[in-house]
């Protein structure tokens, strides 16, 4: 679903898998695109996802050749306001926080990992499966576990 005043524009080649013939791992959630209004999901070429929710608010960056295992959530909101007593009245959707999430070339993001707002994952790295990325990871890394760790290099 893409709101009106949002943008969302994938590249060639791109593989999007919602069953057990496409990936069968034991996620059988179908793959769940959402790019609110002024918000840009932006899909490189010859990306493959599995059972995936994208959930735009702001900006998802998706670069070339990157692989996003089933299961896996990218965020880049809180969806709700961090004060409590903001999220009890009607200011609550305006006071969330909301930040980029960039995954660059040829990335791997294993089954059933959150991705968090403000994450930048470089070229080239893997995460774990199962892994929560709350902090950027840099090119050519592994990190797992929750929240991710370094791992080691490439």
């Amino acid at each position: 679903m893409v709101a009106i005043g949002g943008k969302c524009r994938i590249g060639k080649n791109f593989s999007i898998n919602n069953g057990i013939k496409g990936n069968p791992i034991g996620c059988y959630s179908k793959c769940t695109l959402f790019v609110d209004r002024n918000a840009t999901l932006t899909i490189g070429d010859n990306v493959g996802i599995s059972q995936t929710a994208l959930i735009c608010h702001k900006s998802i960056t998706i670069g070339n050749y990157v692989k996003i295992g089933g299961g896996v959530k990218i965020y880049d909101t809180d969806f709700h306001s961090l004060n409590p007593q903001i999220r009890q009245s009607n200011e609550d959707m305006k006071n969330r926080l909301e930040k980029p999430v960039i995954i660059h070339d040829n990335a791997f993001i294993g089954a059933y990992s959150i991705i968090l707002k403000g994450v930048e994952i470089g070229e080239n790295s893997i995460v774990g499966a199962g892994s929560v990325v709350t902090r950027s990871i840099p090119a050519n890394q592994i990190w797992a576990g929750n929240p991710a760790k370094f791992i080691r290099n490439i």
